[in-house]
């Protein structure tokens, strides 16, 4: 009992009662600063080291998954415009935010598509196999394209590299959404130079660190811990680790269950 208890309890203290950590945020910006490094989004930094200088030698690359809360987000850009610092912030359809996305690319910052078709596609008809969704792939890469063009249309510009989102089903069915960027025609068609997860990109970082929900907060080691001892440092973050918002929690928790629900009927 106590073992089922314990994760609930974290996560309700994760989703509701936990302080805001984003001055934690802004102290790390203001040490990779100092520590020497170039702060810079993902698409800056995979044209860097695809120059003849081949990048910074000392680097902290900011991306940030929105898979929920707008508003964190916008918080943790005021801090980065405040310090000189550029990131990539991906979006997902439900947390798009085209004005938004705008004052970030004007910042010089990078704004783009967290996409999700497989899984997506996988939950609407609800498919048990993976070998079933990769059949359909096909039509998933037809969707994710004309996801791709109608956000670069809003947005009113393009959008140079991308970020796979993980869901429950992409755990259920072992398949990954990046997957679909496999297909270099989409690629082409597309504009995209990049995948998040391409090992062209991650092969340059020395550690990639991603938030965790408390009590665990970072994985593999903390960011602080890594400047000075890495050079090349990617850091991945979700807003909703940095601050608790409760109606933004309870609508996700709310989706996550009904989605569980429908999967499993």
């Amino acid at each position: 009992m106590k073992r089922l208890l314990n994760p609930l309890m974290n996560r309700l203290y994760a989703d509701y009662l936990m302080p805001s950590r984003l001055a934690e945020y802004e102290r790390l910006l203001a040490e990779a600063k100092q520590a020497g490094y170039r702060q810079l989004s993902v698409r800056d930094f995979y044209r860097a080291v695809h120059d003849a200088d081949g990048g910074p030698p000392r680097v902290l690359v900011h991306r940030h998954d929105i898979d929920s809360d707008v508003r964190t987000a916008r918080k943790m850009f005021a801090l980065e415009i405040r310090h000189g610092v550029r990131a990539s912030y991906y979006f997902r359809l439900s947390t798009l935010d085209i004005g938004f996305m705008r004052d970030i690319e004007a910042a010089g910052s990078e704004a783009s598509y967290h996409y999700e078709e497989v899984a997506t596609y996988a939950k609407q008809y609800r498919m048990r196999r993976g070998c079933e969704v990769r059949e359909h792939f096909p039509e998933i890469r037809t969707l994710f394209e004309r996801n791709f063009m109608r956000i670069a249309e809003q947005l009113g510009m393009p959008m140079a590299t991308v970020a796979s989102h993980g869901d429950f089903a992409n755990r259920r069915l072992k398949v990954i959404n990046h997957e679909l960027l496999r297909d270099p025609g989409l690629r082409r068609r597309c504009g995209i130079e990049c995948e998040s997860y391409d090992n062209e990109l991650l092969r340059h970082f020395d550690v990639y660190v991603s938030d965790r929900p408390y009590p665990v907060f970072y994985y593999p080691i903390s960011p602080f811990e890594a400047l000075g001892k890495h050079a090349r440092i990617c850091f991945l973050t979700h807003p909703v680790q940095w601050e608790t918002n409760w109606i933004e929690s309870t609508r996700c928790n709310m989706v996550r269950l009904a989605e569980e629900l429908v999967w499993h009927t």
